[in-house]
């Protein structure tokens, strides 16, 4: 592929991020200027019009506003839960690649182990040890999201590890830390990022899975998954609604952060036989 051609490719894959901000906007300012709502049950599960346009849940309340509000409560915890898990597999990633030997074996032993498990299994468990806690729904994800970054980041530190300027730098006296500080971890900055934009999609399909299945969030506090959790309910009285408009947004918010994933990785990852 020329450079032209990649130019006029690269410009296009900027439209996730719009769409990740507006969905952004959508989820701080449709409830900043909704204000409080209050239930209003003879107003109950009413389909959508023009004075709701989403229509109503099932304690009268908007459920666009209720939507942005669960929508707002999950894209928290997954930036959260994609920054500790990122933190936490770059930390032992670069354990494991400046100590090499018999301590890299014990944890790349480590991180498959943990690879092992069944993700979705062991956020139940730990979630349900700490049933509505924000906190225990952050932490059954990001224990259980850290091993692809370790591994990632090891790679590529034991990638630039062998490089000329490291190799030189080490040759003339630096101390470990120094190349570590100036050299290596520096280098794995940008696969971090990608890293930690990759995990944000599957830390909310998480979330909502674990509160749909009435693990996670209490009821009475709003993210996309206790949305899907009441409207199963709901839907079997016909309001349709109520389970099409919080899977829409949730569907259109992992598919965002995909794209931005995949677009940021590809940024840094040029394809073969391109000329840069």
């Amino acid at each position: 592929m020329s450079v032209p051609t990649l130019q006029r490719i690269r410009p296009h894959l900027n439209w996730p991020w719009i769409v990740l901000g507006a969905i952004a906007a959508i989820a701080v300012g449709i409830p900043l200027f909704a204000g409080d709502q209050v239930a209003d049950f003879s107003a109950a599960l009413r389909p959508p019009s023009a004075e709701h346009l989403a229509g109503t849940d099932h304690s009268g309340y908007d459920l666009l506003v209720r939507t942005a509000e669960g929508l707002q409560m999950s894209l928290l915890i997954a930036a959260v839960c994609a920054v500790a898990a990122t933190l936490l597999g770059v930390l032992i990633g670069v354990v494991a690649a400046l100590a090499g030997g018999s301590l890299d074996a014990v944890v790349m032993r480590l991180v498959d182990g943990v690879n092992a498990l069944p993700h979705l299994v062991v956020g139940i468990v730990i979630a349900a040890m700490w049933r509505g806690a924000p906190l225990a729904i952050i932490a059954s994800i990001a224990l259980t999201h850290w091993p692809a970054v370790a591994r990632v980041v090891r790679a590529e530190l034991l990638a630039v590890a062998d490089a000329g300027w490291v190799q030189t730098s080490r040759l003339a006296g630096a101390s470990r830390w120094f190349v570590a500080r100036r050299h290596l971890i520096p280098a794995v900055t940008t696969q971090a990022l990608v890293a930690m934009v990759v995990l944000l999609p599957h830390a909310v399909w998480h979330e909502s899975t674990l509160s749909f299945l009435g693990v996670g969030l209490s009821p009475d506090r709003a993210s996309l998954g206790t949305l899907l959790s009441e409207a199963r309910g709901d839907v079997l009285t016909g309001a349709w609604w109520t389970l099409a408009v919080p899977a829409t947004a949730l569907i259109a918010t992992a598919l965002a952060f995909a794209m931005a994933g995949a677009s940021l990785r590809n940024r840094h990852q040029p394809p073969t036989g391109a000329v840069w």
